[in-house]
């Protein structure tokens, strides 16, 4: 059994940091995922002897790390579901990126197309026929060695978006293979990060916020002494 960290956890929320390279959700491959995980680990915790409801409420890709939100009644993840369709939920990565951006803040703006059949997604034109757009703001928190740490608040949550957005502007992700293969060596770990989410409490209505710092792994290491 993979043991998942725990945030924070009452009778509606469960908050989590995701391992990198664990799926959010199951699928064809049969390989663990965070969701029948964390089931499986609430079912014995609780000793139920049924079926243990858990709501999936976001998803980060299969390589990426970080903090997770999950509902443990319907109720709960129809309001946080509601709260992600108002951009209320508010979500904010890390990743290192080879290079330094030209700007030190800025907000880039896309539309992405994506091929359900390979799991790629490209930059297309604004009136392409199932683009959808994209939004996020970075900021470049500090640069050493060509590599950059950006924070990143995410407006949409497009596949892959902070990826492709950064790769297209020649600043590709650390250890992205997708996207970046020819600046990333093989079985490099991606540098991305789910680094915090705000949100409001479904019940308590009260603002929430949960954070969570990649640890001291290659390229981490190299901006650990950073505060923000």
């Amino acid at each position: 059994m993979i043991k998942i960290p725990v945030i924070f956890e009452d009778n509606h929320l469960l908050v989590v940091i995701k391992p990198p390279n664990i799926l959010s959700q199951g699928d064809s491959s049969g390989d663990p995922d965070m969701l029948t995980i964390l089931k499986k680990e609430l079912k014995v915790r609780y000793n139920k002897p049924n079926n243990v409801y858990l709501g999936l409420i976001h998803r980060l890709d299969r390589p990426v790390g970080g903090v997770m939100v999950f509902a443990k009644t319907s109720k709960c993840a129809s309001r946080l579901s509601e709260q992600i369709r108002n951009r209320r939920f508010k979500k904010t990565y890390l990743a290192v990126v080879h290079g330094k951006p030209a700007k030190e803040k800025a907000t880039l703006i896309h539309y992405l197309l994506k091929d359900n059949k390979t799991n790629q997604v490209k930059i297309a034109g604004q009136n392409t026929q199932g683009a959808k757009e994209a939004v996020l703001d970075y900021e470049v928190m500090g640069a050493t060695n060509g590599l950059s740490l950006v924070k990143i608040n995410l407006h949409t949550g497009r596949s892959h978006q902070i990826r492709v957005q950064f790769a297209s502007i020649g600043h590709p992700i650390y250890g992205d293979q997708r996207y970046g293969s020819n600046l990333n060596k093989p079985k490099l770990q991606i540098a991305l990060w789910a680094y915090e989410i705000q949100c409001e409490h479904p019940t308590l209505k009260k603002k929430m916020s949960f954070t969570s710092w990649p640890g001291q792994d290659e390229p981490w290491n190299k901006f650990a002494k950073l505060s923000f």
